[in-house]
């Protein structure tokens, strides 16, 4: 089974670069979670993964300036199975709107996947 939160937006200072830090960007964050599929229909919060508590362990990271969002998605990632005892697999990728690179056009993003194994 598996939880997913898709397209989380959150403005912060995160970066390498002077001008990242100063005037800040925004970033997309999309995490999924995969745990055992019960072998009966799940009726209760702890039968599962509360994506409460997961947004509120991303916007802890994404609230914390930091120079390599390489560094927020392994945070993420580490305090998910951490605080989660179902949860088996995390993928967490988050992607930077506007690069400090003359003429670019697109985005960039940083994905990682943590399994408990």
């Amino acid at each position: 089974m598996r939880i997913s939160l898709e397209k989380l937006v959150f403005f912060g200072y995160h970066g390498v670069y002077a001008e990242e830090k100063k005037i800040g960007n925004t970033f997309e964050v999309d995490v999924a979670i995969d745990f055992p599929t019960p072998p009966k229909n799940i009726h209760q919060l702890d039968q599962t993964i509360d994506y409460v508590q997961v947004y509120g362990i991303i916007k802890k990271w994404m609230d914390q300036p930091t120079a390599l969002l390489e560094t927020i998605v392994g945070n993420i990632a580490d305090d998910i199975l951490k605080d989660f005892l179902l949860a088996q697999t995390v993928s967490v990728k988050i992607t930077k709107q506007t690069l400090p690179i003359a003429s670019f056009e697109g985005s960039a993003s940083v994905t990682i996947e943590k399994s408990r194994n």
